[in-house]
């Protein structure tokens, strides 16, 4: 099956592609869903600007704790909007400080909302924004500890059937993965006995700041902050988790991991490397290891799932298939792998329809009523990295239940009424 083959074969089946033409909880078919994003870096600047251009949504808010992001913001998606024949951004609806989120929340301008703010205000956002009447896209992770997944379970059961929100874990929405997730559902590696998994990846990296406050540079530094990132595994290499979760239909029941920082010098303190041993039910082993230092932009994340009819392998780049006693390949994946890192999170190869099929999806939930909830997916994936960083933390082996009554919860440590 080739990309064109699935893209209409999913829009025939689950209308994906297609609006239909009918008017369902107050959107019209067709109609422009109103933006608003929250979070103005990098990566929340690349999927609204996504969001506008493969999906129709047109963005009218922003709100960003950092006036300078704001500007630049503005700037970015006034352009945008002008090269879609929309109009700019109305200063009203430009909102910065850290209540940003509750001025988003209470706009009669903004349909559904976009939180791609630090994890450690995933959970808080959401409430927010949701309390709000906001559809909400929010980023992963579901929080960056198990009492913030606690509450964002809370928050499932309150919007469930009200409002949409969807999580981003894009490669769920990517053809050639949903395609092999599908074939070795179906058994053609037959029983599936172990898997392997990696997560490769330079280190980020942030242009030099000088002249701000600590505090300030922790904010505008997340990635390198282990409260407000969730460290490495929760922030960066839970998309790996989440695809052996999808792939399994089932979380780890338990990990044993450890964690270091060997290579990486900034001021920040998370880890640079990862080594964990999960396992699911029917004691099927996942070994999983991530590096977050490579030098010369060295890039590579895979999963392999070894069954007793074949193996499939479901690379970022590089040949997407099946070997052996019912090989398949994906249509275009056969190319030698590029192994390019986006810090923003836009790839290419087998993940470059990810983003415009998840946008597409998430739009079309909102204009025909048949709302999202994948609250508790995103929850589920979380405490799965939760289970391994509790395990490095410790060092000895955690299980689900353990995780699940966990009672630890992280403390930002500064008074964000400083940058109000």
């Amino acid at each position: 099956m080739n990309r064109r083959n699935f893209i209409q074969s999913a829009a025939g089946v689950s209308g994906l592609m297609i609006l239909k033409p009918k008017t369902a909880f107050g959107y019209a078919a067709n109609s422009t869903v109103r933006w608003g994003l929250l979070g103005c870096g990098g990566r929340g600047t690349s999927v609204a600007t996504s969001f506008a251009k493969n999906a129709g949504a047109h963005v009218v808010a922003l709100a960003d704790i950092f006036p300078d992001q704001l500007a630049k913001a503005k700037v970015h998606f006034d352009a945008v909007n002008a090269s879609l024949g929309l109009p700019p951004i109305d200063p009203k609806n430009m909102f910065h400080g850290p209540d940003a989120y509750k001025a988003l929340a209470a706009s009669n301008e903004v349909d559904a909302a976009q939180i791609s703010t630090p994890p450690f205000f995933h959970v808080e956002h959401l409430d927010g924004v949701t309390a709000g009447g906001k559809h909400a896209y929010c980023e992963k992770p579901m929080g960056v500890d198990v009492p913030q997944t606690r509450r964002a379970l809370e928050i499932a059961k309150r919007i469930d059937g009200k409002l949409s929100v969807d999580v981003g874990f894009q490669i769920r929405s990517a053809p050639p993965f949903v395609e092999i997730v599908r074939r070795v559902q179906a058994g053609q590696i037959g029983k599936v006995a172990s898997i392997a998994a990696y997560y490769n990846a330079p280190a980020a990296s942030y242009p030099e700041r000088t002249g701000m406050s600590a505090n300030e540079k922790r904010l505008r530094n997340w990635l390198w902050d282990r409260t407000l990132s969730g460290d490495i595994l929760l922030e960066q290499n839970i998309h790996v988790i989440d695809v052996c979760n999808w792939m399994m239909g089932a979380h780890p029941e338990s990990a044993i991991a450890r964690r270091s920082r060997k290579v990486v010098q900034n001021f920040g303190n998370t880890s640079d490397n990862y080594e964990v041993l999960f396992t699911y039910p029917g004691d099927v082993e996942l070994t999983f290891s991530s590096t977050q230092f490579n030098v010369n932009h060295f890039f590579d994340v895979a999963e392999r799932f070894f069954g007793s009819e074949g193996i499939a392998e479901a690379p970022y780049s590089g040949p997407l298939r099946i070997v052996g006693n019912n090989p398949w390949v994906w249509a275009g994946s056969e190319a030698p792998a590029k192994g390019k890192f986006a810090a923003d999170g836009a790839f290419n190869d087998n993940l470059a329809q990810a983003d415009a099929m998840k946008d597409r999806g998430f739009i079309e939930s909102i204009t025909s009523g048949k709302f999202h909830n994948q609250i508790s997916i995103g929850v589920q994936s979380a405490r799965s990295c939760m289970m391994a960083r509790k395990s490095a933390e410790t060092g000895r082996r955690m299980t689900w239940p353990e995780i699940e009554n966990d009672q630890e919860e992280y403390a930002l440590g500064m008074n964000l009424a400083q940058f109000a």
